[in-house]
């Protein structure tokens, strides 16, 4: 049977930066993929926004690796040279009843240490003409990355330490054995290996794969709930220079503008679906709903400009309805397996937070 020191199960944006952070400390590193290449799932289908961490309860995993990991990145951005931008975000209350919200966002930023600067009716239109709002907040922290750049850059300092990605392979089973734990893989080639630290890093398939590890205890497996999102682009040149969110809704970041480093306009996502499984297929009959949304604060939106782009899925542990989840990083010291990390329900701000959610998931391994 083959050995190795550490494997790591995703090569998402996390999986490659915790497997990089493993490698560049002396571990042997075998990173497992399920698809044909790095990043296909959750990392490839999101709104590529560093986040500044305005949104997350004090004290949360999600406030405190997201202002650590904004700060990592973009570092790492300029030090590798991958694509990014600090383009600044406008977080805006389109009607009055709106404005208690806005104000709570406010009180949380500067909890979570996030400066903002208010904006009046006018200074909203000031930087954006085409927004209409009666106040909002500007965050000159919140920027743009190329996930995909992001990635390859991940992946490329990985193996450049030793570590080694393999795809087409599916981890199946695990089995915790007295020195490690035993793998079992499927794949076109599957195969037998033991390992001393298993960190996974599955995505919208990490709890599957828990359930799957002989001898894990059940009641350290939060719940699984997928939450579906569609994106609509801009035809046509846009008219913003920032991104712009309205008041978050119930289950994610409310239908926003985003733009990518090639300028191009995309509105999203919304919350249109909880599916039993991951399903990526682009539902009709939403432009109207996306339009209305949009109108509220960009009244000039032209008939017939939104395009449909793609879904998103996000990996959640908690359903419609319900406060939205922390991250979930598990090591020995929660579950009690030695060389074992499990991280459950990393949505946003998980891109933002990658570098941070490395270090906390490797100081778990050697806790």
């Amino acid at each position: 049977m083959e050995r190795v020191d550490s494997v790591v199960v995703g090569a998402g944006v996390v999986g490659l930066a915790i497997a990089r952070q493993l490698a560049k400390a002396g571990r042997e590193v075998l990173i497992l993929e399920a698809e044909a290449s790095f990043g296909t799932q959750t990392s490839a289908r999101n709104s590529e926004v560093i986040h500044a961490g305005i949104y997350y309860p004090s004290g949360s995993l999600k406030a405190r690796l997201c202002v650590r990991g904004k700060d990592l990145l973009y570092a790492y951005c300029a030090a590798r040279g991958i694509g990014h931008q600090r383009i600044g975000k406008l977080l805006i209350a389109s009607d009055a009843s709106e404005l208690p919200k806005l104000a709570a966002y406010a009180r949380q930023a500067a909890a979570n240490g996030v400066s903002l600067q208010p904006l009046s009716a006018e200074d909203v239109q000031q930087r954006e003409p085409a927004i209409r709002a009666v106040a909002g907040l500007y965050s000159a922290s919140t920027g743009i990355v190329d996930s995909h750049g992001l990635m390859l850059a991940l992946l490329g300092d990985a193996e450049q330490a030793g570590a080694t990605l393999v795809t087409h392979t599916p981890l199946l089973s695990a089995r915790i054995a007295a020195e490690g734990l035993v793998l079992d893989t499927g794949g076109t080639a599957p195969f037998r290996l033991r390992c001393r630290r298993l960190v996974n890093a599955a995505g919208l398939h990490a709890q599957t794969l828990a359930r799957n590890m002989a001898g894990f205890p059940a009641a350290h497996i939060p719940p699984t709930f997928y939450a579906k999102g569609h994106y609509f682009t801009l035809h046509g040149r846009p008219p913003f220079r920032h991104l712009v969110y309205p008041m978050p809704d119930e289950a994610g970041l409310g239908i926003h503008v985003t733009l990518d480093l090639g300028g191009q306009c995309r509105f999203g996502p919304d919350v249109s679906g909880w599916p039993d499984t991951p399903d990526y297929r682009f539902e009709a009959g939403l432009e109207e709903k996306f339009q209305r949304a949009i109108r509220r604060y960009y009244p000039d939106l032209p008939d017939g400009a939104l395009h449909a782009g793609y879904t998103g899925i996000r990996p959640k542990i908690s359903g419609p309805g319900a406060a939205a989840g922390d991250f979930i990083i598990q090591g020995p010291g929660q579950h009690g397996v030695p060389g074992l990390v499990n991280l459950f329900g990393i949505e946003s701000p998980g891109l933002t937070a990658c570098l941070a959610l490395a270090e906390q998931a490797v100081a778990e391994l050697q806790a």
